[in-house]
């Protein structure tokens, strides 16, 4: 594998979208071009989305280049996950029965439910008053 060869996968969560680049290396992940642990503070974060490559432990043969956009940090690093492990499928296919296991290849499919007319938001009614 060159140092041009990388493996591209898209992940989505909410309005959270992250684009991975997948590159043979020594385990440096790069999120909009600073260090994962920077742009994602906290640790349980951090883990959410890092899991695929915990997981199937090639944390220490791939750096990532990911750019995400939209949401908040838990959708992103909820996106990032995503795209981490489909990119990974795409880099060895034996890995897809791991990552299947802990559930790390299904889409969220939970979004914001949208606003009907009638109501002050998606569910919530104005208040009834009988007289």
């Amino acid at each position: 594998m060159s140092e041009q060869t990388y493996f591209y996968a898209v992940g989505r969560r909410k309005t959270s979208v992250a684009r991975v680049k997948l590159y043979p290396g020594m385990g440096e992940i790069m999120v909009n071009g600073k260090p994962s642990t920077v742009l994602l503070g906290r640790s349980s974060l951090q883990r959410s989305a890092l899991q695929p490559l915990l997981a199937t432990g090639t944390a220490d043969r791939f750096n990532a280049t990911v750019k995400v956009e939209g949401g908040g940090f838990s959708s992103q690093a909820g996106a990032i996950g995503l795209a981490l492990a489909r990119a990974l499928v795409k880099s060895d296919d034996s890995l897809r029965t791991i990552l299947r296991q802990y559930g790390l290849l299904t889409r969220d499919p939970r979004m914001k439910e949208r606003k009907k007319y009638g109501l002050k938001k998606a569910r919530k009614a104005p208040q009834y008053t009988k007289r």
